[in-house]
Order: C-alpha cells, then structure tokens, then sequence
C-alpha cells in the first residue's frame, strides 16, 4: 500500500464568500481581488471596469458551460466572481422545475424539491472545487443577506440574525453547504450606532453609517476565515490582499504566458543552409546581413480573416427560439438545423418543424434543462472531431 504523508501549511486558492445588504459593496469588492472574471446573473457589474462574460446566463446549463470554459482556458482569469449566488440559485430551481415539469419547489412535496436543490447545488460546488484543486483560480460568490428570526435551542426568547438569502424556506439545504464549502465568509454591512437624543436616553437615533466586513461567526451573521484576521475590519480589498495574493504567486496575473518562436519544418534545402552554418557565427549589428532566401518564411497573405471566421462561425439562430435556448446554441455554435435533426432522429418531432413550435415544456425541460446530452448528440451527429 502506498501511502504518503505530508506535513506543514499548504497553499490553495481561496474559496471566499461575501455577502450583505444590497448596495454595501459586495461587487467592488470583488472587482479588487487578482485578475477577476465575472459571471454577472443578474447583470449588475455594469458600471464596474471588469472583465466579463458578455452575456448573461440565462439558464442553469449555461452557468456551467461558462465555468467548463474557465476550466478549459485556464489563463483567462486569477480569479472567478459568481455574482450573485442567490441568482444563480434561482437557475438551478428553475432548472430542476422544468425538467421535472413542475410550477414549484414545493410541488414536489414531502421537502423532495429542495433535496434536489441541494443534490445540483452540490454538483455546482464541487466543479468550482477543480478550479481550486488545479490551482486554475480563486472562487468568490457574491449573495445577498436576508435577517430572519433565530431561536437557540437552550434559550426562551429569540433575535434577528442575518443569513445567506439562499433557500427561503427552512427546508432548504443551499445555505448550509456553500458556508461549510467556503474557505472565508465575509459579511458586509454598515456599521451603525444609536445615540441618545433626549436626556432621560429614552430616545435614540442611528449615525455613522461606515462600511465593514465581519469575518468571524457572531450570534447576529455568518463569518468565518482561516487566516487569523481580526474579527472586524474596514470594507477594503487591501485588509485581506495578503491572505489572498500569496496563495495566488503562481497567478497568470504575475506571470505571463511564454510565446515560443515560429519553427520552420527542415527541407532539403534548409538543411543544406543550415549545415553551412557554424553555431558559433553570429551577425553584427552595424552591417547586418542579408538572410538568404531560403530560409525565410515567405508570408502567405495579409488578410485579416476575423471578419471571415465571424461570417462562418455564425450559427442560424432564428429570433423567435427562447433566449435561454438562443443563448446556449450561440455558445454552442450550434444551428437551428442542428436541434431539429437530433430532435427528429430521437422521433419527437419532424425534422422540417421550426423549434420556435416545439411545446414550450420541451424546450424548458428537454432542450435547455438536459443541453448536455442534446449537445453531446448533436456533435455525434455533426462528427465534430473534439
């Protein structure tokens, strides 16, 4: 059996959750962590200087077709911002009720519905671990905070705290997996105090109104860190930077791609040049020579093809198919023709019916809700060589 033991501090990229009242600041902050990439969900970073996908996810499939694409381009971003978590959670639900053809959660009965939230919920937080076990990028989910009503077992009354804003119900399962999965939980807030505004101290009003982040568990939020910070610190990007950045050394954002030189396939007669030549021979910088013309590379053509690719890479999407789906075959590069010949190889529908006809819970529960086998079928269909 081979086993290996290894001791001391390892370094990983950090998983870290922020959440607070809207409007606190949540994005910004984000925006300042190393290389950032956003997956807008409800299309909010609009005013920030970032990088983002342009489009916004429109379904649950799509969601994680653009976190595969992080995986798969792994120098794209140093770190990857789903903002918020809670919209992304309205994905998964509306996900789970078009292919199970139901109108609620609830519908399922017996707490079913939010079992399979939280079965999709866990899928999604275990590919965003590859991305930290391949040292790829950090992960932050944004969310937003709800207060609700909290009664301690071994206590008589009961107080406000907030909470993650996932799952409304208590049967949700959401908000306790992403705080056990997340390395650092930042509650956000303003910080306010009541001072007395008569002299009996009867009444009172708020002032301050500065902005904090909490990074400790306390009986009114959720926080947590494992880097020793201080309980309370003021709402900027540089009190944490040193947890952040030194698990994030190896970053493309310090350490740009090599580009290696064109190499030239030897032929008969570069090989003839080439043995002609000592190692040791070198050109000086006053008189440089002429290269011979064998070897070099003559250029084809100076034809920029960007607008030629776009005009073949194209798919026909007509614009009365669903957004979600449009979306997803844009991504795809995938045609109209393409649904339909896969659609009518399985028998549902005739190869010559438009998609935008399709009954609208096909499309919901079939097309967009299971895309991966609809995709997978499609390149079989095309033998796109993948």
């Amino acid at each position: 059996m081979n086993v290996k033991i290894s001791g001391g501090i390892v370094r990983k990229r950090q998983k870290v959750v922020i959440y607070g009242p809207e409007g606190v600041g949540k994005s910004t902050l984000a925006a300042q962590f190393p290389n950032p990439l956003f997956i807008d969900t409800e299309g909010s970073t609009g005013n920030l200087d970032v990088n983002r996908f342009e489009d916004k996810p429109t379904s649950w499939s799509m969601l994680l077709n653009y976190i595969e694409y992080v995986k798969q381009n792994p120098q794209i971003c140093d770190t990857l911002v789903i903002d918020t978590m809670d919209w992304a959670e309205r994905l998964c639900v509306e996900d789970i009720l078009n292919t199970h053809g139901k109108k609620g959660i609830e519908d399922f009965g017996y707490g079913n519905g939010y079992v399979y939230v939280a079965e999709a919920v866990g899928r999604f937080l275990n590919i965003l671990q590859e991305l930290i076990d391949k040292d790829i990028c950090n992960v932050v989910l944004n969310c937003h905070s709800q207060l609700k009503k909290f009664e301690q077992p071994d206590e008589a009354g009961s107080y406000d705290r907030y909470e993650l804003k996932l799952g409304k119900k208590t049967g949700s399962q959401t908000a306790p997996l992403v705080k056990e999965w997340a390395d650092m939980i930042l509650f956000c807030n303003y910080e306010t105090y009541a001072v007395a505004t008569d002299k009996d101290g009867k009444k009172f009003k708020a002032q301050g109104g500065q902005r904090v982040m909490y990074t400790t568990h306390h009986p009114c939020w959720d926080a947590k860190n494992r880097a020793g910070l201080p309980a309370k610190l003021p709402l900027d990007y540089s009190q944490i930077a040193h947890v952040i950045e030194h698990t994030s050394s190896g970053s493309s954002a310090t350490t740009p791609p090599s580009v290696s030189a064109p190499t030239i396939k030897p032929t008969e007669n570069n090989n003839a040049v080439q043995s002609s030549v000592h190692p040791a021979q070198t050109q000086n910088i006053n008189t440089p020579a002429t290269p011979a013309a064998s070897t070099t590379p003559v250029p084809q053509s100076n034809i920029d093809l960007s607008d030629f690719e776009e005009v073949i890479c194209e798919p026909n999407i007509p614009p009365d198919i669903p957004k979600a789906l449009q979306d997803l075959m844009r991504a795809n590069n995938v045609s109209e023709e393409d649904i339909r010949f896969a659609v009518s190889s399985k028998g549902y529908f005739p190869e010559r019916m438009p998609v935008a006809d399709y009954p609208p819970d096909f499309i919901n529960g079939v097309l967009i809700a299971a895309w991966e086998q609809v995709y997978a079928m499609i390149k079989e269909n095309k033998k796109l060589p993948f």
